[in-house]
Protein backbone atom coordinates (compact mmCIF):
# COMPACT_ATOMS: atom_id res chain seq x y z
CA UNK A 1 0.00 0.00 0.00
CA UNK A 2 1.33 3.44 -0.92
CA UNK A 3 2.25 5.71 1.99
CA UNK A 4 3.44 9.28 2.43
CA UNK A 5 5.19 11.02 5.31
CA UNK A 6 4.04 14.22 7.02
CA UNK A 7 6.40 16.15 9.31
CA UNK A 8 4.41 17.91 12.06
CA UNK A 9 6.23 20.81 13.72
CA UNK A 10 5.03 22.06 17.09
CA UNK A 11 5.63 25.81 17.20
CA UNK A 12 2.84 26.68 19.64
CA UNK A 13 4.93 27.30 22.76
CA UNK A 14 2.99 24.50 24.46
CA UNK A 15 4.48 21.09 25.17
CA UNK A 16 1.01 19.50 25.04
CA UNK A 17 -0.20 19.35 21.45
CA UNK A 18 -1.96 16.42 19.78
CA UNK A 19 -2.64 15.76 16.11
CA UNK A 20 -5.40 13.68 14.48
CA UNK A 21 -5.86 12.37 10.94
CA UNK A 22 -9.33 11.61 9.54
CA UNK A 23 -10.51 10.79 6.03
CA UNK A 24 -11.72 8.18 3.57
CA UNK A 25 -9.26 5.36 2.76
CA UNK A 26 -9.07 5.21 -1.03
CA UNK A 27 -7.26 1.86 -1.05
CA UNK A 28 -9.78 0.29 1.34
CA UNK A 29 -13.13 0.88 -0.37
CA UNK A 30 -13.31 4.47 0.93
CA UNK A 31 -13.67 3.20 4.48
CA UNK A 32 -13.73 5.71 7.34
CA UNK A 33 -10.12 6.13 8.45
CA UNK A 34 -8.34 7.49 11.50
CA UNK A 35 -4.65 7.22 12.33
CA UNK A 36 -3.77 5.69 15.68
CA UNK A 37 -1.68 7.47 18.28
CA UNK A 38 1.57 5.88 17.06
CA UNK A 39 1.26 7.97 13.89
CA UNK A 40 1.49 5.02 11.50
CA UNK A 41 -1.20 2.41 12.21
CA UNK A 42 -4.59 2.60 10.49
CA UNK A 43 -7.83 2.46 12.44
CA UNK A 44 -11.01 1.57 10.52
CA UNK A 45 -13.97 2.00 12.91
CA UNK A 46 -16.87 -0.41 12.66
CA UNK A 47 -20.48 0.73 12.82
CA UNK A 48 -21.62 1.16 16.44
CA UNK A 49 -25.05 0.16 17.69
CA UNK A 50 -25.90 3.63 18.97
CA UNK A 51 -25.10 7.27 18.31
CA UNK A 52 -22.35 9.11 20.14
CA UNK A 53 -20.18 6.03 20.69
CA UNK A 54 -16.56 6.56 21.72
CA UNK A 55 -13.69 5.46 19.48
CA UNK A 56 -12.26 2.07 20.42
CA UNK A 57 -8.69 3.20 19.66
CA UNK A 58 -6.53 6.08 20.85
CA UNK A 59 -6.09 8.42 17.87
CA UNK A 60 -4.43 11.36 19.63
CA UNK A 61 -0.89 11.65 18.23
CA UNK A 62 1.42 13.46 20.70
CA UNK A 63 3.71 15.98 19.02
CA UNK A 64 6.22 16.37 21.82
CA UNK A 65 7.74 19.56 23.19
CA UNK A 66 7.41 22.92 21.45
CA UNK A 67 10.09 23.19 18.79
CA UNK A 68 10.09 19.46 18.04
CA UNK A 69 9.04 17.62 14.85
CA UNK A 70 7.01 14.42 14.71
CA UNK A 71 6.80 12.28 11.56
CA UNK A 72 3.60 10.43 10.73
CA UNK A 73 2.74 8.12 7.82
CA UNK A 74 -0.54 8.12 5.92
CA UNK A 75 -2.10 6.03 3.12
CA UNK A 76 -4.12 7.41 0.18
CA UNK A 77 -6.96 9.48 1.67
CA UNK A 78 -9.78 11.61 0.29
CA UNK A 79 -11.64 14.42 2.04
CA UNK A 80 -9.04 14.24 4.79
CA UNK A 81 -8.29 16.58 7.66
CA UNK A 82 -5.25 17.06 9.83
CA UNK A 83 -6.39 18.35 13.21
CA UNK A 84 -4.36 19.95 16.00
CA UNK A 85 -5.39 20.53 19.62
CA UNK A 86 -3.40 22.49 22.20
CA UNK A 87 -3.40 21.71 25.94
CA UNK A 88 -6.33 19.27 25.65
CA UNK A 89 -7.32 16.24 23.56
CA UNK A 90 -10.21 16.34 21.12
CA UNK A 91 -13.28 14.11 21.33
CA UNK A 92 -14.36 12.26 18.18
CA UNK A 93 -17.47 10.09 18.32
CA UNK A 94 -19.12 7.51 16.07
CA UNK A 95 -22.66 7.17 14.80
CA UNK A 96 -24.05 4.10 13.01
CA UNK A 97 -22.67 3.77 9.50
CA UNK A 98 -19.99 4.21 10.74
CA UNK A 99 -20.13 8.01 10.55
CA UNK A 100 -17.61 10.21 12.33
CA UNK A 101 -18.90 13.01 14.56
CA UNK A 102 -16.20 15.66 14.23
CA UNK A 103 -15.46 18.50 16.65
CA UNK A 104 -17.80 21.43 16.04
CA UNK A 105 -17.49 25.18 16.46
CA UNK A 106 -21.17 25.71 15.63
CA UNK A 107 -22.58 23.65 18.51
CA UNK A 108 -21.88 25.07 22.00
CA UNK A 109 -22.85 21.70 23.52
CA UNK A 110 -20.04 19.94 21.66
CA UNK A 111 -17.35 18.69 24.08
CA UNK A 112 -14.67 20.40 21.98
CA UNK A 113 -16.36 23.81 21.74
CA UNK A 114 -14.31 25.47 24.51
CA UNK A 115 -11.00 23.90 23.48
CA UNK A 116 -8.24 25.35 21.29
CA UNK A 117 -7.95 23.53 17.97
CA UNK A 118 -7.47 24.00 14.24
CA UNK A 119 -7.32 21.88 11.10
CA UNK A 120 -6.10 21.89 7.51
CA UNK A 121 -7.40 19.74 4.65
CA UNK A 122 -5.87 17.37 2.13
CA UNK A 123 -6.48 14.64 -0.39
CA UNK A 124 -3.78 12.24 -1.56
CA UNK A 125 -4.60 9.89 -4.41
CA UNK A 126 -2.90 8.33 -7.44
CA UNK A 127 -3.08 11.72 -9.18
CA UNK A 128 -1.47 13.99 -6.62
CA UNK A 129 -1.36 15.37 -3.09
CA UNK A 130 -3.53 18.46 -2.63
CA UNK A 131 -3.58 20.32 0.70
CA UNK A 132 -4.98 23.67 1.77
CA UNK A 133 -5.53 25.94 4.75
CA UNK A 134 -9.19 26.33 5.67
CA UNK A 135 -10.92 29.26 7.33
CA UNK A 136 -14.34 28.35 5.91
CA UNK A 137 -15.63 27.53 9.40
CA UNK A 138 -13.28 29.47 11.70
CA UNK A 139 -9.80 30.81 12.46
CA UNK A 140 -7.80 29.71 15.49
CA UNK A 141 -4.22 28.44 15.83
CA UNK A 142 -2.01 29.31 12.84
CA UNK A 143 -1.05 26.53 10.43
CA UNK A 144 1.59 26.70 7.67
CA UNK A 145 2.52 24.08 5.05
CA UNK A 146 5.50 23.25 2.85
CA UNK A 147 5.23 20.52 0.21
CA UNK A 148 8.45 18.97 -1.12
CA UNK A 149 8.29 16.82 -4.24
CA UNK A 150 10.52 14.02 -5.45
CA UNK A 151 12.80 16.45 -7.29
CA UNK A 152 13.32 18.55 -4.17
CA UNK A 153 11.17 21.50 -5.31
CA UNK A 154 9.00 23.09 -2.64
CA UNK A 155 5.70 24.98 -2.39
CA UNK A 156 4.80 26.90 0.76
CA UNK A 157 1.68 28.44 2.27
CA UNK A 158 2.75 30.74 5.11
CA UNK A 159 -0.52 30.96 7.03
CA UNK A 160 -1.12 33.32 9.94
CA UNK A 161 1.59 34.88 12.11
CA UNK A 162 1.74 33.72 15.73
CA UNK A 163 -0.54 36.58 16.77
CA UNK A 164 -2.81 36.07 13.79
CA UNK A 165 -5.96 35.15 15.72
CA UNK A 166 -5.74 38.31 17.83
CA UNK A 167 -5.21 40.41 14.69
CA UNK A 168 -8.28 38.85 13.04
CA UNK A 169 -10.42 39.36 16.15
CA UNK A 170 -9.28 42.98 16.57
CA UNK A 171 -10.00 43.71 12.89
CA UNK A 172 -13.49 42.21 13.15
CA UNK A 173 -14.23 44.45 16.12
CA UNK A 174 -12.80 47.42 14.22
CA UNK A 175 -15.06 46.68 11.24
CA UNK A 176 -18.07 46.43 13.51
CA UNK A 177 -17.24 49.85 14.94
CA UNK A 178 -17.56 51.19 11.38
CA UNK A 179 -20.75 49.55 10.15
CA UNK A 180 -22.43 48.02 13.26
CA UNK A 181 -23.26 44.92 11.18
CA UNK A 182 -22.34 42.37 13.87
CA UNK A 183 -18.77 41.39 12.93
CA UNK A 184 -17.75 41.47 16.60
CA UNK A 185 -20.18 38.61 17.25
CA UNK A 186 -17.84 36.36 15.26
CA UNK A 187 -15.22 36.60 18.02
CA UNK A 188 -15.53 33.68 20.45
CA UNK A 189 -13.73 34.05 23.76
CA UNK A 190 -13.14 31.96 26.86
CA UNK A 191 -12.31 33.77 30.09
CA UNK A 192 -11.63 36.94 28.13
CA UNK A 193 -9.09 35.27 25.81
CA UNK A 194 -9.74 34.85 22.07
CA UNK A 195 -10.59 31.22 21.36
CA UNK A 196 -11.46 31.57 17.68
CA UNK A 197 -13.07 33.83 15.10
CA UNK A 198 -15.88 32.07 13.26
CA UNK A 199 -16.99 32.72 9.69
CA UNK A 200 -20.25 34.57 8.99
CA UNK A 201 -21.87 31.30 7.97
CA UNK A 202 -20.86 29.65 11.26
CA UNK A 203 -21.88 32.80 13.12
CA UNK A 204 -25.36 32.60 11.61
CA UNK A 205 -25.61 28.99 12.80
CA UNK A 206 -24.86 30.16 16.33
CA UNK A 207 -27.15 33.20 16.02
CA UNK A 208 -29.69 33.01 13.20
CA UNK A 209 -30.49 36.72 13.42
CA UNK A 210 -26.88 37.71 12.70
CA UNK A 211 -26.36 39.63 9.43
CA UNK A 212 -30.06 39.51 8.56
CA UNK A 213 -30.53 41.19 5.16
CA UNK A 214 -26.89 42.36 5.21
CA UNK A 215 -26.46 41.84 1.45
CA UNK A 216 -30.00 42.86 0.44
CA UNK A 217 -29.12 46.36 -0.76
CA UNK A 218 -26.06 45.18 -2.68
CA UNK A 219 -28.04 42.37 -4.35
CA UNK A 220 -30.70 44.87 -5.41
CA UNK A 221 -28.00 47.08 -6.93
CA UNK A 222 -26.60 44.14 -8.87
CA UNK A 223 -30.05 43.18 -10.17
CA UNK A 224 -30.65 46.76 -11.29
CA UNK A 225 -27.22 46.99 -12.87
CA UNK A 226 -27.80 43.95 -15.10
CA UNK A 227 -31.48 44.61 -15.82
CA UNK A 228 -32.64 44.05 -19.39
CA UNK A 229 -33.27 47.76 -19.75
CA UNK A 230 -29.59 48.63 -19.22
CA UNK A 231 -26.58 48.22 -21.49
CA UNK A 232 -24.83 46.05 -18.90
CA UNK A 233 -24.40 42.34 -19.54
CA UNK A 234 -22.89 39.88 -17.09
CA UNK A 235 -20.43 37.40 -18.61
CA UNK A 236 -19.33 34.37 -16.61
CA UNK A 237 -16.51 32.17 -17.82
CA UNK A 238 -17.35 28.70 -16.53
CA UNK A 239 -13.68 27.71 -16.99
CA UNK A 240 -15.05 24.44 -18.36
CA UNK A 241 -16.56 23.16 -21.61
CA UNK A 242 -19.38 25.73 -21.63
CA UNK A 243 -16.86 28.58 -21.82
CA UNK A 244 -18.37 32.07 -21.59
CA UNK A 245 -22.07 32.45 -20.82
CA UNK A 246 -23.94 35.74 -20.55
CA UNK A 247 -26.83 36.92 -18.42
CA UNK A 248 -29.36 39.72 -17.98
CA UNK A 249 -32.02 40.28 -15.34
CA UNK A 250 -35.46 39.63 -16.78
CA UNK A 251 -38.67 39.44 -14.71
CA UNK A 252 -36.51 39.67 -11.58
CA UNK A 253 -34.50 36.55 -12.58
CA UNK A 254 -30.83 36.58 -13.54
CA UNK A 255 -31.27 34.62 -16.75
CA UNK A 256 -28.31 33.06 -18.56
CA UNK A 257 -27.86 32.36 -22.25
CA UNK A 258 -27.65 28.66 -21.40
CA UNK A 259 -31.16 27.10 -21.45
CA UNK A 260 -32.95 26.74 -18.11
CA UNK A 261 -30.26 28.42 -15.99
CA UNK A 262 -31.71 31.25 -13.92
CA UNK A 263 -31.15 32.67 -10.45
CA UNK A 264 -33.48 34.36 -8.01
CA UNK A 265 -31.97 37.02 -5.80
CA UNK A 266 -29.64 35.29 -3.32
CA UNK A 267 -30.17 35.96 0.36
CA UNK A 268 -27.40 36.89 2.76
CA UNK A 269 -27.46 33.28 3.98
CA UNK A 270 -27.08 31.97 0.43
CA UNK A 271 -24.05 34.22 -0.15
CA UNK A 272 -22.29 33.34 3.09
CA UNK A 273 -23.01 29.59 2.85
CA UNK A 274 -22.51 29.21 -0.93
CA UNK A 275 -24.81 26.17 -0.74
CA UNK A 276 -28.41 27.20 0.01
CA UNK A 277 -31.35 28.74 -1.82
CA UNK A 278 -30.24 30.40 -5.02
CA UNK A 279 -26.75 28.86 -4.67
CA UNK A 280 -27.79 25.28 -3.82
CA UNK A 281 -26.15 22.44 -5.73
CA UNK A 282 -28.21 21.67 -8.83
CA UNK A 283 -26.46 18.63 -10.31
CA UNK A 284 -26.16 20.52 -13.59
CA UNK A 285 -22.41 20.87 -14.16
CA UNK A 286 -22.66 24.13 -16.08
CA UNK A 287 -24.99 25.75 -13.56
CA UNK A 288 -22.86 24.62 -10.63
CA UNK A 289 -19.79 26.14 -12.31
CA UNK A 290 -21.70 29.41 -12.73
CA UNK A 291 -22.89 29.25 -9.12
CA UNK A 292 -19.32 28.95 -7.84
CA UNK A 293 -18.27 32.05 -9.75
CA UNK A 294 -21.35 34.05 -8.80
CA UNK A 295 -20.96 33.12 -5.13
CA UNK A 296 -17.31 34.16 -5.19
CA UNK A 297 -18.18 37.47 -6.86
CA UNK A 298 -20.84 38.23 -4.24
CA UNK A 299 -18.51 37.39 -1.35
CA UNK A 300 -15.83 39.62 -2.88
CA UNK A 301 -18.42 42.24 -3.98
CA UNK A 302 -17.05 42.69 -7.50
CA UNK A 303 -20.22 42.47 -9.61
CA UNK A 304 -20.79 46.23 -9.85
CA UNK A 305 -17.25 46.97 -11.02
CA UNK A 306 -16.63 44.05 -13.37
CA UNK A 307 -19.07 42.55 -15.85
CA UNK A 308 -16.74 39.67 -16.67
CA UNK A 309 -16.45 37.05 -13.91
CA UNK A 310 -14.01 35.80 -12.82
CA UNK A 311 -11.79 36.97 -15.70
CA UNK A 312 -10.91 40.61 -15.86
CA UNK A 313 -10.57 40.59 -12.09
CA UNK A 314 -7.52 41.43 -10.04
CA UNK A 315 -7.09 40.73 -6.35
CA UNK A 316 -6.92 44.48 -5.78
CA UNK A 317 -10.62 44.69 -6.74
CA UNK A 318 -11.74 42.22 -4.08
CA UNK A 319 -13.71 43.42 -1.02
CA UNK A 320 -13.77 47.07 -2.11
CA UNK A 321 -17.48 47.60 -1.54
CA UNK A 322 -18.51 48.66 1.94
CA UNK A 323 -20.90 45.67 1.89
CA UNK A 324 -18.70 42.62 1.46
CA UNK A 325 -17.47 39.53 3.28
CA UNK A 326 -15.21 41.40 5.70
CA UNK A 327 -14.32 38.17 7.50
CA UNK A 328 -12.79 36.88 4.28
CA UNK A 329 -11.12 40.23 3.60
CA UNK A 330 -9.57 40.24 7.06
CA UNK A 331 -8.41 36.61 6.89
CA UNK A 332 -6.57 37.32 3.66
CA UNK A 333 -5.05 40.55 4.94
CA UNK A 334 -3.71 38.91 8.10
CA UNK A 335 -2.24 35.83 6.40
CA UNK A 336 1.45 36.32 5.71
CA UNK A 337 1.01 35.59 2.00
CA UNK A 338 -2.70 36.60 1.83
CA UNK A 339 -3.76 33.01 1.01
CA UNK A 340 -6.25 30.61 2.61
CA UNK A 341 -9.84 29.41 2.04
CA UNK A 342 -12.10 31.98 3.72
CA UNK A 343 -15.36 30.88 2.03
CA UNK A 344 -16.23 27.67 0.14
CA UNK A 345 -15.52 29.03 -3.37
CA UNK A 346 -12.39 30.98 -2.48
CA UNK A 347 -10.50 28.88 -5.03
CA UNK A 348 -12.29 30.67 -7.89
CA UNK A 349 -9.73 32.82 -9.72
CA UNK A 350 -9.21 34.44 -13.13
CA UNK A 351 -7.45 32.39 -15.77
CA UNK A 352 -3.85 32.08 -14.58
CA UNK A 353 -4.73 34.35 -11.64
CA UNK A 354 -2.96 34.14 -8.26
CA UNK A 355 -4.07 31.48 -5.82
CA UNK A 356 -6.30 32.70 -3.00
CA UNK A 357 -7.10 29.31 -1.48
CA UNK A 358 -3.83 28.62 0.33
CA UNK A 359 -3.20 25.39 -1.51
CA UNK A 360 -0.19 23.27 -2.41
CA UNK A 361 -0.33 20.33 -4.80
CA UNK A 362 2.04 18.05 -6.68
CA UNK A 363 1.84 14.79 -8.61
CA UNK A 364 5.07 13.48 -7.09
CA UNK A 365 4.92 14.41 -3.39
CA UNK A 366 7.71 13.32 -1.07
CA UNK A 367 7.02 15.16 2.19
CA UNK A 368 4.40 17.55 3.56
CA UNK A 369 5.68 19.65 6.45
CA UNK A 370 2.91 21.19 8.55
CA UNK A 371 3.76 23.74 11.24
CA UNK A 372 1.25 24.51 13.97
CA UNK A 373 1.61 27.77 15.89
CA UNK A 374 2.79 30.19 13.23
CA UNK A 375 5.97 32.17 12.85
CA UNK A 376 6.96 35.27 14.82
CA UNK A 377 4.24 37.77 15.68
CA UNK A 378 3.90 40.32 12.92
CA UNK A 379 3.24 43.87 14.11
CA UNK A 380 3.38 45.17 10.52
CA UNK A 381 0.09 43.40 9.83
CA UNK A 382 -1.72 45.47 12.45
CA UNK A 383 -1.74 48.63 10.37
CA UNK A 384 -2.84 46.71 7.29
CA UNK A 385 -5.87 45.06 8.85
CA UNK A 386 -7.01 48.28 10.54
CA UNK A 387 -7.38 50.07 7.22
CA UNK A 388 -10.84 50.76 5.89
CA UNK A 389 -12.04 48.81 2.90
CA UNK A 390 -11.66 51.10 -0.11
CA UNK A 391 -14.91 53.03 -0.73
CA UNK A 392 -17.24 51.43 -3.22
CA UNK A 393 -16.16 51.92 -6.82
CA UNK A 394 -18.52 53.11 -9.51
CA UNK A 395 -19.97 50.51 -11.89
CA UNK A 396 -18.11 49.91 -15.12
CA UNK A 397 -20.35 49.83 -18.16
CA UNK A 398 -19.99 46.60 -20.09
CA UNK A 399 -16.76 45.79 -18.29
CA UNK A 400 -15.33 42.94 -20.29
CA UNK A 401 -12.05 41.11 -20.09
CA UNK A 402 -9.78 40.71 -23.08
CA UNK A 403 -9.26 37.11 -22.04
CA UNK A 404 -11.60 34.58 -23.56
CA UNK A 405 -11.73 30.84 -23.87
CA UNK A 406 -11.33 28.06 -21.39
CA UNK A 407 -9.33 28.14 -18.24
CA UNK A 408 -6.41 25.69 -18.12
CA UNK A 409 -7.10 22.64 -16.01
CA UNK A 410 -6.69 23.30 -12.30
CA UNK A 411 -6.94 20.77 -9.52
CA UNK A 412 -9.93 22.42 -7.87
CA UNK A 413 -11.87 21.77 -11.09
CA UNK A 414 -10.97 18.08 -10.93
CA UNK A 415 -12.20 17.45 -7.40
CA UNK A 416 -15.73 16.16 -7.19
CA UNK A 417 -18.32 18.73 -6.20
CA UNK A 418 -19.68 16.51 -3.45
CA UNK A 419 -16.24 16.00 -1.88
CA UNK A 420 -15.66 19.75 -1.98
CA UNK A 421 -18.79 20.50 0.01
CA UNK A 422 -18.57 17.60 2.44
CA UNK A 423 -15.06 18.02 3.77
CA UNK A 424 -15.47 21.77 4.40
CA UNK A 425 -18.43 21.44 6.76
CA UNK A 426 -18.15 20.63 10.45
CA UNK A 427 -20.62 18.16 11.90
CA UNK A 428 -22.93 19.50 14.54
Amino acid sequence: MATLNFDLKNNTGSDTVHAYITGQALDNNNALFLLRSDGKTAYYPTSPSSTGTSLSEDCAIPLGASGSTTTITIPHLAGARLWFARDSKLTFLLNPGPALVEPSVSNPADPNYNLIWSFCEFTWNDFQLYANLSYVDFVSMPIAMTLTNGAGATQTVKGLPANGLDLVCNALKEQNNKDKAGWDKLVIQRNGVNLRAVSPNTGRTLNNSLFNNYYEGYVNEVWSHYAKSTNNTLTVNTQADAGDVTAKVTSDLLTFSVPDITYTKPSTGDIFSNSTGSFAVSGNGTKDAITARLAAAFNRSTLLINGNQPNGETVSNYYKNTVTNHYSRICHSVNLDARGYAFPYDDVAPNDGPDQSGSVFDGNPKLLTVTIGGGPSNSAKESIVKEDATPVQQPVENGQSKEDGKKPSRFHELRSFVDKLSHRKSNT
